[in-house]
Protein backbone atom coordinates (compact mmCIF):
# COMPACT_ATOMS: atom_id res chain seq x y z
CA UNK A 1 0.00 0.00 0.00
CA UNK A 2 2.86 2.40 0.78
CA UNK A 3 4.46 1.68 -2.57
CA UNK A 4 1.20 2.38 -4.38
CA UNK A 5 0.72 5.61 -2.41
CA UNK A 6 4.33 6.66 -3.14
CA UNK A 7 3.91 5.89 -6.85
CA UNK A 8 0.60 7.79 -7.00
CA UNK A 9 2.09 10.82 -5.19
CA UNK A 10 5.06 10.86 -7.57
CA UNK A 11 2.76 11.00 -10.56
CA UNK A 12 0.64 13.77 -9.04
CA UNK A 13 3.70 15.87 -8.08
CA UNK A 14 5.26 15.42 -11.52
CA UNK A 15 1.99 16.56 -13.15
CA UNK A 16 1.84 19.63 -10.89
CA UNK A 17 5.45 20.44 -11.78
CA UNK A 18 4.62 20.39 -15.51
CA UNK A 19 1.48 22.49 -15.00
CA UNK A 20 3.30 25.12 -12.98
CA UNK A 21 6.10 25.47 -15.55
CA UNK A 22 3.57 25.97 -18.38
CA UNK A 23 2.25 29.11 -16.67
CA UNK A 24 5.65 30.84 -16.53
CA UNK A 25 6.64 34.06 -18.35
CA UNK A 26 6.92 34.06 -22.15
CA UNK A 27 10.56 34.05 -23.24
CA UNK A 28 10.21 35.38 -26.81
CA UNK A 29 8.05 38.46 -26.70
CA UNK A 30 7.47 40.38 -29.93
CA UNK A 31 8.84 43.91 -29.85
CA UNK A 32 6.82 46.59 -31.61
CA UNK A 33 8.32 47.86 -34.87
CA UNK A 34 9.64 51.39 -35.04
CA UNK A 35 7.64 53.85 -37.11
CA UNK A 36 9.42 55.11 -40.22
CA UNK A 37 8.96 58.78 -40.98
CA UNK A 38 9.61 60.12 -44.46
CA UNK A 39 10.55 63.74 -44.72
CA UNK A 40 7.97 65.49 -46.96
CA UNK A 41 10.72 67.48 -48.68
CA UNK A 42 11.94 64.19 -50.15
CA UNK A 43 9.15 64.33 -52.71
CA UNK A 44 10.19 67.77 -53.93
CA UNK A 45 13.66 66.55 -54.94
CA UNK A 46 13.91 65.74 -58.64
CA UNK A 47 15.92 62.89 -60.03
CA UNK A 48 18.13 63.92 -62.93
CA UNK A 49 16.66 62.97 -66.27
CA UNK A 50 19.24 61.22 -68.44
CA UNK A 51 20.07 63.04 -71.62
CA UNK A 52 19.48 61.32 -74.92
CA UNK A 53 22.71 61.12 -76.93
CA UNK A 54 22.63 62.95 -80.27
CA UNK A 55 23.10 59.71 -82.21
CA UNK A 56 22.50 56.00 -81.50
CA UNK A 57 23.09 52.95 -83.63
CA UNK A 58 22.36 49.26 -83.86
CA UNK A 59 23.76 46.46 -85.98
CA UNK A 60 22.79 42.86 -86.70
CA UNK A 61 23.78 40.00 -89.05
CA UNK A 62 21.52 38.52 -91.71
CA UNK A 63 21.88 35.21 -89.85
CA UNK A 64 23.21 34.45 -86.38
CA UNK A 65 24.36 30.93 -87.34
CA UNK A 66 25.93 30.92 -90.82
CA UNK A 67 28.04 28.13 -92.26
CA UNK A 68 31.80 28.61 -91.88
CA UNK A 69 32.15 29.35 -95.63
CA UNK A 70 28.95 31.39 -96.02
CA UNK A 71 28.50 34.94 -97.21
CA UNK A 72 26.35 37.03 -94.89
CA UNK A 73 25.16 40.62 -94.67
CA UNK A 74 25.83 42.92 -91.74
CA UNK A 75 23.12 45.55 -91.35
CA UNK A 76 23.44 48.73 -89.31
CA UNK A 77 21.24 51.73 -88.62
CA UNK A 78 22.04 55.21 -87.29
CA UNK A 79 19.30 57.29 -85.64
CA UNK A 80 19.19 60.78 -84.14
CA UNK A 81 17.63 62.01 -80.89
CA UNK A 82 14.19 61.77 -82.49
CA UNK A 83 14.81 58.05 -83.32
CA UNK A 84 14.57 58.86 -87.02
CA UNK A 85 17.19 57.55 -89.43
CA UNK A 86 20.13 59.85 -90.17
CA UNK A 87 21.30 60.01 -93.78
CA UNK A 88 24.75 60.92 -95.07
CA UNK A 89 26.88 59.31 -92.33
CA UNK A 90 29.90 57.26 -93.34
CA UNK A 91 30.10 53.74 -91.87
CA UNK A 92 33.20 51.64 -91.18
CA UNK A 93 33.07 47.98 -90.17
CA UNK A 94 35.59 45.61 -88.58
CA UNK A 95 35.07 41.87 -88.07
CA UNK A 96 36.88 40.31 -85.11
CA UNK A 97 37.65 36.69 -85.97
CA UNK A 98 39.40 34.37 -83.52
CA UNK A 99 42.86 34.96 -85.00
CA UNK A 100 42.57 38.28 -86.82
CA UNK A 101 40.62 41.49 -87.29
CA UNK A 102 39.39 42.14 -90.82
CA UNK A 103 38.13 45.56 -91.92
CA UNK A 104 35.09 45.45 -94.16
CA UNK A 105 36.29 46.84 -97.47
CA UNK A 106 33.34 49.08 -98.29
CA UNK A 107 32.56 52.33 -96.48
CA UNK A 108 28.91 52.92 -97.29
CA UNK A 109 26.97 56.07 -96.52
CA UNK A 110 23.65 55.82 -94.70
CA UNK A 111 20.53 56.08 -96.83
CA UNK A 112 17.49 58.24 -96.00
CA UNK A 113 16.41 55.71 -93.36
CA UNK A 114 19.85 55.62 -91.70
CA UNK A 115 20.65 52.10 -92.99
CA UNK A 116 23.88 50.62 -94.38
CA UNK A 117 24.69 47.07 -95.48
CA UNK A 118 28.06 45.31 -95.55
CA UNK A 119 28.68 42.00 -97.34
CA UNK A 120 30.96 39.58 -95.48
CA UNK A 121 32.39 36.38 -96.97
CA UNK A 122 33.48 34.19 -94.03
CA UNK A 123 35.87 31.99 -96.09
CA UNK A 124 36.38 29.62 -93.13
CA UNK A 125 38.20 32.30 -91.09
CA UNK A 126 36.17 31.56 -87.95
CA UNK A 127 35.93 28.03 -86.50
CA UNK A 128 32.46 26.61 -85.99
CA UNK A 129 30.73 27.13 -82.65
CA UNK A 130 32.97 30.11 -81.77
CA UNK A 131 31.33 33.55 -81.93
CA UNK A 132 32.83 36.34 -84.03
CA UNK A 133 32.01 39.99 -83.36
CA UNK A 134 31.51 42.91 -85.72
CA UNK A 135 31.93 46.59 -84.82
CA UNK A 136 30.31 49.23 -87.02
CA UNK A 137 31.25 52.89 -86.51
CA UNK A 138 29.36 55.83 -88.00
CA UNK A 139 30.97 59.23 -88.42
CA UNK A 140 28.78 62.31 -88.77
CA UNK A 141 29.50 65.96 -87.89
CA UNK A 142 32.78 65.07 -86.13
CA UNK A 143 30.94 62.55 -83.96
CA UNK A 144 31.66 58.81 -84.00
CA UNK A 145 29.11 56.27 -82.78
CA UNK A 146 30.00 52.57 -82.53
CA UNK A 147 27.72 49.55 -82.21
CA UNK A 148 28.44 45.82 -82.19
CA UNK A 149 26.88 42.49 -83.06
CA UNK A 150 27.97 38.86 -83.25
CA UNK A 151 27.37 35.64 -85.16
CA UNK A 152 28.42 32.05 -84.50
CA UNK A 153 29.41 29.96 -87.52
CA UNK A 154 28.12 26.37 -87.51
Amino acid sequence: MNITRFFLMSIVLTGLLFLSSACGPTVNQIKPQETVTINPSFQTQLSPVPTVPPYRCGTWPSTNAPGTYSTISIYAKLVGKDAQGVSGATAHGVVHFQNSDVPLDTQPTTDSGGFVTFTLSLQGRQPGQIPATVDVSFTIKKTTVTCSTFFTPQ
